[in-house]
């Protein structure tokens, strides 16, 4: 079961939210100031925290401030202001999302939904295989291709020489090779393709002023090693 905490000293609203929460099936503790929210989010952990900016005895933007400084809790922030500056201020300092009252209680779930889905889909993303080489990552599941935290976006062709590579690291591989796994044994292209194909790949992954990892071996093929 999802934890939620929620920050609000509007009793009438705090009590709305709490009842639409659990009418949810979410597990939902509720702190009316600012001091008592801060002290339960830092105690315990909670899944998605719902913090009021207005608060008694502290602020929400100082509570997101100290909760951020020690967690990645997903922050949802309500209030009643509805000023870029707030929302910029309430962002800055660490929240996810912002909302303004009044609002449907059915975006607000849909937002926390949402939340959910990210960590979701970030814990598949963790643990579906993964090729690395130097700053290079390949996720063999979605096919994302990232260069440090930068997505690369390559063709069909672009990413199974890409694979190949990586599978092989510090092993020679022909034309005819190269040819053979990514185009297949019965392609009906010239091994000059390779070379037009390598040359992309480079394009893309190669970083300015930088040696590519993927070395020519003249008249022979290609190799990717440091």
């Amino acid at each position: 079961m999802k934890k939620i905490l929620l920050v609000e000293d509007e009793k009438n609203m705090a009590r709305f939210i709490e009842l639409e929460l659990k009418h949810e099936s979410y597990d939902v503790q509720v702190a009316t100031d600012g001091e008592q929210g801060l002290s339960l989010a830092l105690r315990e952990d909670y899944d998605v925290i719902l913090l009021d900016l207005m608060l008694p005895k502290l602020n929400g933007i100082e509570v997101c401030r100290q909760i951020r400084s020690v967690k990645k809790t997903p922050i949802i922030m309500l209030t009643a202001k509805d000023s870029v500056v707030d929302r910029v201020s309430g962002l800055d300092h660490g929240a996810d999302d912002y909302m303004t009252k009044p609002f449907a209680i059915e975006e607000l779930l849909a937002r926390i939904r949402v939340i959910f889905r990210r960590q979701e889909d970030a814990v598949v993303e963790a643990t579906a295989p993964l090729l690395v080489f130097q700053d290079l990552s390949v996720n063999l599941d979605s096919r994302v291709v990232r260069k440090g935290e930068e997505q690369i976006h390559l063709t069909k062709r672009e990413y199974g020489l890409l694979v190949t590579f990586m599978e092989n690291v510090n092993r020679v591989l022909t034309r005819e090779a190269l040819l053979d796994k990514v185009w297949g044994f019965e392609a009906a292209v010239d091994t000059n393709v390779v070379d037009v194909y390598v040359r992309y790949l480079r394009n893309k992954i190669d970083s300015a002023n930088e040696v590519s990892c993927i070395q020519t071996l003249r008249g022979i093929g290609y190799v990717m090693r440091q």
